[in-house]
């Protein structure tokens, strides 16, 4: 498992969409499972789970993104999972860490895109 958080300012709704394209377009592979977002008054959360195959491992890797956003404040989490082909130990960690660059990445060309 992998984990990546942070906090930012900027639009709940274009980062959202902003982060959605970016992990879309990072590989073949990737797909957009499910997702939801729900708004309390001035308060926003959303949460969205994509999916990708693995070259390195060999297998399906796993990614729930949640921003949550009150006004301008945002906050951002991303936690990988699966791409271990053990049965009792986690040895082979490639792919997650691989899917996690592509929503750093893509944070991070959202706060240094003015």
């Amino acid at each position: 498992m992998a984990k990546y958080e942070k906090r930012l300012r900027g639009n709940f709704d274009e980062l959202l969409g902003w982060i959605h394209k970016d992990i879309s377009n990072g590989s073949i592979s990737v797909s957009y499972e499910d997702g939801s977002t729900i708004s309390i008054n001035d308060t926003k959360m959303a949460v969205r789970v994509y999916e990708r195959y693995s070259m390195t491992g060999g297998n399906r890797v796993s990614m729930n993104v949640t921003v949550l956003g009150v006004g301008n404040e945002l906050f951002v989490s991303a936690i990988t999972s699966g791409g271990s082909q053990a049965v009792f130990f986690k040895f082979n960690t490639f792919g997650e860490e691989s899917f996690l660059d592509l929503f750093i990445d893509s944070i991070e060309s959202y706060i240094n895109r003015k």
